[in-house]
Order: C-alpha cells, then sequence, then structure tokens
C-alpha cells in the first residue's frame, strides 16, 4: 500500500511542479491524474496494490468532504448573503454541462449512424 500512495503522491507532485513551473490554468493534481492515466495505459493497466489502495482510498472518500462541510458551516453568513450568485452559478453551470455532454454523445454516436455500421 505505501508504494502505491507514494505513486498516487508522486504523480500529484509532478502535476503541481508542472502547473506552478509553468503557471498553467489547470489545476497540478488534474495534471497529476492526467499523468497518471498515461501511465496507467502505457502499463496496460494498475497493479495488483494500485488497485487495493485505490479501492482502500475510495472507502473512505466522504471523509475528505468533511473539511468542505465545516467550511460552510463557518461561512454560512457569507452563502446566506450571496445566495443569488451561488443559485445562478449552480444553475447555469449544470444547464451548461448537460448541454455540452448532450453535444459530445451525439458527435460520439455521429459517426456509427453516417457510414451504416450496427453499433
Amino acid at each position: 500500500m505505501l508504494s502505491a500512495l507514494t505513486q498516487l503522491l508522486i504523480f500529484q507532485l509532478a502535476g503541481e511542479v508542472l502547473a506552478r513551473g509553468l503557471d498553467l490554468p489547470i489545476p497540478g493534481p488534474v495534471l497529476g491524474m492526467l499523468f497518471l492515466l498515461v501511465a496507467l495505459i502505457l502499463r496496460g493497466g494498475p497493479s495488483h496494490d494500485m488497485q487495493g489502495t485505490s479501492q482502500n482510498l475510495l472507502q473512505h472518500l466522504s471523509l475528505l468532504f468533511v473539511p468542505a462541510g465545516t467550511g460552510i458551516m463557518v461561512h454560512l453568513h457569507r452563502v446566506a448573503n450571496e445566495w443569488l450568485p451561488l443559485v445562478l452559478s449552480l444553475l447555469i453551470s449544470t444547464v451548461a454541462t448537460l448541454v455540452v455532454t448532450a453535444l459530445v454523445m451525439k458527435l460520439c454516436q455521429r459517426p456509427a449512424a453516417t457510414t451504416g455500421e450496427q453499433p
């Protein structure tokens, strides 16, 4: 488990170093996940250790939401003062996500329909 956690942290560190070093607008952990994806594709999938460690982390994922919930409770007055922009941004981003997802799905289905192949 220790080697798999070390690998995960190294990929996150590499993404963070690249994002900060090149002043990229993409968060370092996102770049780290992209690096991890490429490494897993090149390796042909995750090792047994990586699978077990990932499953353990996913089982305890809900613990990561505790700090966010605490932060909301601490700043509840700000949420109350700025509820309209928060609700509008949530609604607009949800609609935008649904539209983009539908368009991507439609684009992904188009080649099979135009060539006459059955999915």
